[in-house]
Formats: structure tokens, sequence, C-alpha cells
């Protein structure tokens, strides 16, 4: 019984490991890709989205705005794809175009890495690469809200 739960414990220890829950103030692990590095004075919006999330096609025009309104201002858009499948992803950009960096990750490494669990997820990095606030799913009554606390961020900088 001891060497059962011995093992139960190593393989949770072991599967933790390979996972970040990501929250606000740690700093963002490496992802592998130069997408997901800021720059001097950047800030990065990185959202996570699939082909078959409502929330996620609601998200779109307003992160398109978004990164009209700040791109000048130091705030780069990145939007992550995890379909398994690209065509399904270009679908859904036919009809909801991206006017921002997409990144795809048709294996989930970096929604695994991060402990990614709901689409949409959302979050700020700033220019020394910590996490500001994360924010799950997409409402259009709360983009204001978003709107406001990435504009404060990057006041504060």
């Amino acid at each position: 019984m001891k060497a059962i739960m011995k093992t139960f414990i190593l393989l949770i220890l072991l599967s933790l490991s390979h996972s970040y829950a990501i929250e606000a103030g740690k700093q963002l692990p490496a992802l592998g890709a130069n997408e997901f590095q800021p720059t001097k004075n950047q800030f990065i919006y990185i959202d996570y989205w699939a082909s078959w999330c409502g929330p996620c096609r609601q998200s779109f025009p307003w992160m398109n705005s978004i990164q009209s309104k700040y791109a000048d201002k130091g705030l780069k858009l990145v939007a992550v794809n995890v379909d398994a499948k690209r065509s399904d992803a270009d679908k859904f950009l036919i009809h909801t175009p991206a006017n921002f960096t997409v990144f795809f990750d048709p294996q989930g490494d970096t929604a695994k890495k991060l402990s990614i669990k709901t689409m949409p997820t959302s979050m700020l990095i700033n220019p020394e690469g910590r996490v500001i606030f994360v924010h799950t799913g997409f409402r259009t009554d709360e983009s204001a809200q978003i709107e406001a606390r990435i504009v404060e961020a990057m006041l504060k900088n």
C-alpha cells in the first residue's frame, strides 16, 4: 500500500512540474517563440482562442480595435490558436479577421505550459515579462474594463 501511495504522489508531483498556473505577479515562463517576448517598453496582450469558441469570435473585433488604438503606445497583441487542425482556425479567420499577430499552437504546448483551461483566456505581460492580469472568458460589456486595465498598466510603466 505504501508503494502505491508513493507512486501516486510521485505522479502528481511530476504532472505539476510540467505546468505553470499563470497568475498575476508571476514571470511569464519561456514559451519557445519570439512572439511572447516583450521588447523594451512593450506590453503584450496574449489571448488563447479556438475556432469553436463563441466568446472568442466576439473578442476579435475588440482586439482589432485595441491593437489599432495602442500599438503606437507599445501594445502588441498575440492571439494563440489551439485548434488541432489549422484549417479550422483559417476558416474562423476568414469570417473574423485578425489585425494582430496570430500564433498557431495545434499541439497546445503553450496552453498546457500555462495550464490554460478556458477559452478565451487572456493576459497582459509587462516589458519585464511579468503577468499584470489574467482574464478568462469574454463579454462585450466587460471590454471597457479590460481596456481600462491595459491603459492603467501602460501608464504606470
